[in-house]
């Protein structure tokens, strides 16, 4: 009889190829031009273009300030950069926070009545000329030369956005921890598929947009909730690249219980279901797409159901390893049964293939953690993070795939702050 290990071995080869290709790409041309590419020089501020930046608040007192402040101490010049504070409706004192900057010279204050974040998003961009544009999450922060690292990237006329490399602010707990060794992940994931130009998302935390291509496309979405992927398929569909600036780095506040994990990684993952099953469907498996067609979304697909198919086949063997011994052990005296523990080394160890190929898997995933940290330049100390990615990630993540996949087979919409 076929053992349920071997349902395992072509999604586990799969990842170990997709990680693969993200080491070998990182080594392409492409990629070693991005991480060498010069930050812009600021010293002409003609020869720069205007730049707005627009940051959605609902409900965002507690931090929304001290984003504002990260955006200004921006090393770009000053007639140059605007910023665009944008109360979508919050009931908190967000408008009273934002009232400090209601004198500065390059700050803009609008208030609406709550309507989503891509609303919040298009009444800033309604409100601004600028060439470029782009968004900052009301609980992220900024280095100052982070702004200076993404502007060259738009140097080509092809390119309709460019992304930051971002990872947590300031982790404290062990789910933060784990986060932010899952952002730095994605670090090196989206500096190697940039590319090939395989990104299909660009993240609220400090993404730009070239606004002549958001005038053409029409503005933001709703996008189930995740108007930030919408767009960049919206962008990638229409024929245009993404960019990403490995050195532009930007650090945004992650969830502290796992309660509000799941509700946050629920969104994500049905808004990218809803969105790639639905409207940009057209976009998997087309070779006009190249790698972000052929390669990365049906990857991206994949990935979805292996999680979960992992997470059951390992909880399956679990129960059944642990009903095998109890019955092994079943009656046998207790001293006989520790001596037979004593007597069971490493080399008695049931290392099935199984295992082997799920330890490469983690070990690759925790190298391109290390590079992603490296490429970026990202401060701190990511032991913890790497230690709590290995034992608390593979728990986690099929909660949020499972709760996600039953929410669109099912229909059934959350509420963002749900």
């Amino acid at each position: 009889m076929m053992s349920p290990e071997v349902l395992a071995y072509p999604f586990l080869f799969i990842a170990i190829f997709f990680e693969s290709f993200i080491l070998v790409t990182l080594l392409s041309k492409p990629a070693r031009e991005a991480r060498g590419r010069a930050a812009a020089d600021t010293s002409d501020a003609s020869a720069l273009p205007s730049v707005a930046v627009i940051v959605p608040c609902w409900n965002e007192a507690a931090t929304v300030a001290a984003t504002c402040e990260s955006l200004l101490a921006l090393k770009y010049p000053r007639e140059k950069l605007k910023i665009i504070l944008v109360d979508d409706g919050s009931t908190d004192a967000t408008p009273e926070a934002m009232a400090r900057f209601a004198e500065h010279s390059q700050v803009s204050i609008i208030r609406k009545e709550n309507g989503g974040k891509h609303t919040a998003l298009n009444a800033g961009i309604a409100a601004t000329a600028a060439e470029i544009v782009g968004c900052l999450d009301a609980d992220s922060f900024v280095e100052p030369d982070a702004l200076r690292e993404m502007v060259p990237c738009f140097a080509n006329a092809r390119v309709g956005a460019v992304t930051a490399a971002m990872s947590v602010h300031r982790p404290k707990n062990v789910l933060e921890h784990m986060q932010n060794a899952e952002y730095i992940f994605g670090i090196t994931f989206r500096h190697a598929i940039a590319s090939v130009n395989g990104l299909y998302v660009t993240p609220g935390p400090f993404s730009f947009y070239r606004r002549e291509v958001i005038d053409t496309l029409g503005g933001f979405r709703y996008g189930h909730q995740t108007e930030d992927m919408e767009m960049a398929l919206r962008i990638q569909q229409a024929g245009y690249t993404i960019e990403n600036a490995p050195h532009a780095r930007v650090y945004t506040k992650a969830p502290r219980s796992i309660l509000a994990l799941l509700k946050q990684r629920t969104r994500w993952t049905s808004g990218f279901l809803r969105n790639i099953l639905g409207e940009y469907r057209g976009l998997i498996g087309a070779r006009r797409h190249g790698a972000l067609g052929l390669l990365v979304l049906p990857t991206a697909l994949v990935a979805i159901g292996s999680g979960i198919l992992l997470f059951s086949l390992t909880l399956f063997m679990l129960v059944r390893n642990a009903t095998a011994a109890f019955e092994t052990y079943a009656g046998v005296p207790l001293s006989y049964t520790l001596s037979l523990r004593e007597g069971a080394g490493w080399s008695h160890f049931p290392a099935s293939f199984y295992l082997i190929l799920g330890i490469a898997v983690l070990f690759v995933s925790l190298s391109l953690i290390t590079v992603g940290k490296r490429i970026s330049r990202t401060p701190g100390n990511l032991a913890l993070g790497l230690i709590s990615y290995t034992f608390l990630y593979g728990l986690i993540v099929p909660l949020w795939l499972l709760r996600a996949t039953t929410d669109v087979s099912l229909g059934k919409r959350r509420n963002w702050r749900e």
